[in-house]
């Protein structure tokens, strides 16, 4: 079974989550997972094939966005928003009210 680095608290940059989170599909992403909490992948209904939800998903698990957990053949992701209100106040707040003020648009 592969490891996934997932970035330690003190670690995650603030750098990393605003590219992470500057592609309208990893936005969509963090906003579907952070309404239902944790979810598998697959779960997300995202209008691009199945490589470039892992593609994404990985990038906002390396930006430390999100933490991924392997349960058999499942993944399940969950946004890691304890972590980043420590690390950034309000940063995850106001994204996601922003997305939300947006219409909660769907990328194509």
């Amino acid at each position: 079974m592969k490891i996934l680095h997932h970035p330690d608290k003190a670690d995650i940059q603030l750098s990393s989550v605003l590219y992470a989170l500057s592609d309208p599909i990893r936005l969509f992403i963090l906003y579907e997972i952070y309404k239902s909490g944790e979810c598998t992948c697959g779960f997300i209904e995202v209008p691009v094939v199945k490589s470039t939800v892992t593609h994404h998903v990985r990038t906002l698990r390396e930006a430390g966005i999100v933490r991924v957990r392997t349960q058999g053949t499942q993944r399940f992701v969950s946004v890691r928003a304890e972590d980043l209100e420590e690390r950034f106040p309000g940063l995850l707040q106001s994204v996601l009210a922003a997305y939300e003020a947006s219409g909660s648009p769907i990328p194509e």
